[in-house]
């Protein structure tokens, strides 16, 4: 049996979603640098053996799913669950967002959006969040985005989607404060990141992105370290500490004016 090394990830294993492109991909490839078994998870197969193939020092799973279909995370946890797999860190990166004005981005993409963004983040981390306190050990990193922390017209199911995962990870991370839990649960948002992110919503960003690289390995040390809310880049810092003095109106305001120099339509 291979001896544990929590600090290390040796003898450690994670399940990431959305690990074909990205911020996922960039999570794969730093866990196995830092010695973590992977499961690996995307809609797109290629792609995933494409990453395994890439990665030699760990043990790479992969496993094909849908997150858009809410039962594919109860699949994939019942599924893994049954071939004795425990899961020590949880990567919740799975996501897209959908650009057009509500009244006229199609019903069918943002329930899409809904079932991945919120429903089947939602399930995979209560689910695992039940193990670990069972086991007493842990770590559930939610991707969100700087779009939680807003309204955003334009690209509203993805704002409230990413809203919804900034209020939820705060909730559960202060109810394992109080009880002194060792299981740790963060939320990565970052601000724009280079990655295949702009041309599914189909827009374009008007400020350089991030590398993926390098937000990934900022997070995830952080997340270690117990760090609720992770914010990449000096920018987005600098962004979150004004709008505390900006009224939700002048929000919502502001982030239209943002979102309205994108250039994009909605993503059908």
């Amino acid at each position: 049996m291979a001896v544990r090394d929590r600090r290390k990830g040796v003898g450690m294993k994670a399940l990431i979603t959305g690990a074909s492109s990205g911020i996922g991909r960039e999570f794969a490839y730093y866990l196995a640098e830092l010695g973590y078994d992977l499961i690996i998870c995307a809609r797109r197969t290629d792609e995933l053996y494409k990453l395994r193939d890439e990665i030699k020092n760990v043990s790479v799973r992969v496993i094909t799913i849908d997150l858009s279909r809410e039962q594919d995370a109860f699949d994939l946890y019942e599924h893994l669950s049954l071939d004795g797999e425990d899961i020590d860190v949880l990567i919740n990166n799975a996501g897209f967002g959908v650009y057009g004005r509500f009244s006229e981005v199609p019903l069918d993409r943002e329930l899409q959006l809904i079932h991945t963004n919120v429903c089947s983040l939602h399930i995979l981390t209560k689910l695992y969040l039940k193990d670990m306190l069972k086991r007493g050990s842990g770590l559930i990193l939610n991707v969100g985005s700087m779009a939680g922390f807003s309204a955003g017209p334009t690209f509203s199911s993805y704002y409230a989607s990413k809203n919804y995962v900034v209020r939820l990870t705060e909730g559960i991370h202060e109810e394992l404060r109080r009880s002194g839990s060792k299981v740790k649960v963060s939320v990565l948002c970052p601000g724009p990141v280079n990655t295949r992110f702009n041309d599914v919503a189909n827009v374009k960003f008007s400020v350089n992105g991030l590398d993926p690289r390098d937000v990934v390995r900022y997070a995830f040390d952080r997340a270690q370290k117990g760090k609720m809310i992770i914010i990449p880049g000096t920018g987005m810092k600098v962004l979150k500490f004004f709008q505390h003095f900006l009224s939700e109106k002048a929000l919502t305001r502001a982030s239209y004016n943002v979102q309205s120099r994108k250039d994009g339509n909605e993503d059908a």
